[in-house]
């Protein structure tokens, strides 16, 4: 039996092939593997006090990281991957917050099997509007290049991050059971 093939689905054929020869950059290949993006669970929630405080009276800040996503595209060379990163948190002001500003640290770093191979702290300044309690920051987009082989891709690595706390902000989120 011959399977007969109608002209939309040939068309539709021709174009999905034509779409699939343009994913490489002028090679007929896929995009190259990423790594795999995660928030530290017990990095990826803040809450900051006045010193000495742990009432609500006293919270100046809380924080919850909520996305991180990444695109991937081959590198200068077939040994190089270019990764680009984006992180977003929420912010909530407390009533301790003095004025309208605050700054946190959020980190991202590169993971290969369970061994950081970079990390960079990077600072955020965030205005609240007048009469806003709530925002939403998204940290610069952070650009990384990771050394690739034909037996280690892309997906050998992951890229974590979170906020960078500070010792007692990070014992504090362990007792609190926080993710």
């Amino acid at each position: 039996m011959i399977a007969r093939v109608s002209l939309p689905a040939r068309v539709l054929g021709a174009a999905l092939l034509a779409a699939l020869a343009g994913c490489g950059p002028g090679r007929n290949e896929f995009a190259p593997a990423c790594p795999r993006a995660s928030l530290v669970g017990p990095l990826a929630d803040l809450t900051r006090y006045r010193p000495g405080g742990r009432d609500l009276t006293d919270l100046v800040l809380q924080g919850r990281m909520v996305t991180v996503s990444g695109m991937c595209k081959p590198g200068e060379t077939a040994s190089q991957l270019n990764v680009a990163v984006r992180v977003g948190a929420e912010l909530m002001r407390g009533p301790a917050l003095q004025g309208q500003s605050a700054q946190v640290q959020i980190f991202v770093a590169v993971v290969d099997n369970g061994t950081i191979l970079d990390k960079k702290i990077y600072p955020v300044q965030f205005v609240f509007p007048p009469n806003v309690d709530r925002g939403t920051v998204v940290l610069d987009e952070v650009d990384m290049v990771l050394p690739i082989s034909p037996s280690k891709s892309g997906a050998a690595y992951t890229i974590e991050t979170g906020f960078q706390l500070t010792p007692e902000e990070l014992e504090a989120n362990r007792q609190q059971g926080v993710r």
